[in-house]
């Protein structure tokens, strides 16, 4: 696949696809850094929803999500003199561990300005993982400005957390997984935030099986992706306002919507109850422990959001890093009331 896609409407630029020869270059580089996570069977699920349900499990990758995929590729592709001066990335959180984790494996050292509002979880996480935490605003906007800032003034260079060929075709290798371990498969649930890793699961699943359906799911209440294509163009969106943080960017990209116009079959949105329940039914149901962003796909099955029945669908589980402060709230709030 080597492909441009031009404009809707010619507010945004045209823009090449990214190629499955990126995204088999990018596992190479990958190999023996990141882990290739299990696609496990959901009985319970399959049985309620009428289809073949089997779940990608990146909340069980190194750094607790995807995002070491694309973060290593990104900086293992910059120069020496590059990785000596270090890098800098703005992030909510899981981002800001994947590039933390890929410097400290190739001798770098990040600085991650996170928001004010990221999880603690997030933020030592990060920190353990040997980056510097700067805390700057709550919006992604807000975030870049102060990274920006940071590289002009130490030649630190910037990691973008999804605008970017390098790490759209890092976090495309868990497309490349999904349909090696499972050629029958015909609809894949995606999270989508910025759209990186839409994208990329987009160009690896439609290159091995053009007849699959690639779906994006997005929290109704962060839907920037939606704005977007309504637009023909990224959209600021004013505020985001949702408990899943790793999908609450304002403004996806034109890389990643070009992607979405050209392979992605749609976009649904998913409320904010509907992730609170779709996270509890992971942890009672699945035995697994997954972070709000997470559980969108699972969120949209279970509200009916996308057509089921005898479908072959796999979940794409972005990540598990949840507050567990969070999850005692969760729990709580679901419990029988006691006299």
């Amino acid at each position: 696949m080597d492909r441009s896609i031009e404009p809707a409407d010619g507010r945004s630029r045209a823009v090449r696809l990214v190629t499955a020869d990126e995204i088999a270059d990018a596992r190479a580089r990958l190999h023996g850094i990141a882990l290739r996570t299990p696609l496990v069977a959901s009985p319970e699920l399959s049985a309620i929803t009428g289809a073949e349900i089997r779940l990608k499990c990146e909340s069980l990758q190194c750094g607790g999500s995807f995002k070491i995929r694309g973060a290593f590729n990104y900086l293992s592709q910059l120069e020496d003199s590059q990785r000596k001066r270090g890098v800098v990335t703005y992030s909510s959180g899981n981002h800001a561990q994947g590039v933390a984790l890929a410097a400290r494996l190739l001798g770098s050292h990040a600085i991650a300005v996170m928001p004010l509002s990221a999880p603690a979880i997030k933020q030592e996480g990060a920190r353990r993982l040997g980056a510097d935490v700067v805390l700057e605003g709550y919006t992604s906007v807000e975030r870049r400005t102060r990274a920006e800032a940071i590289a002009a003034e130490t030649g630190r260079t910037v990691v973008p957390g999804f605008d970017d060929r390098r790490i759209v075709a890092g976090q495309g290798t868990i497309g490349l997984e999904i349909v090696e371990d499972w050629p029958e498969v015909d609809t894949v649930l995606v999270p989508c935030g910025g759209g990186g890793l839409l994208a990329g699961i987009a160009v690896a699943i439609k290159s091995l099986s053009p007849n699959a359906r690639v779906i994006g799911v997005e929290p109704v209440a962060a839907p920037s992706m939606t704005a977007a294509l309504a637009a023909g163009a990224p959209v600021l969106l004013e505020r985001t306002r949702t408990i899943a943080d790793g999908l609450a960017a304002v403004r996806v990209s034109d890389l990643t919507l070009a992607h979405v116009r050209a392979l992605v079959h749609e976009i649904v949105t998913v409320e904010e109850e509907a992730l609170r329940a779709a996270t509890a039914w992971h942890f009672l149901h699945d035995k697994l422990v997954i972070e709000f962003s997470g559980a969108a796909g699972v969120a949209a099955l279970q509200t009916d959001r996308v057509q089921m029945r005898g479908r072959r669908i796999a979940v794409v589980i972005s990540g598990g890093n949840i507050d567990p402060s969070a999850m005692t709230e969760l729990f709580s709030a679901t419990q029988p009331a006691t006299s």
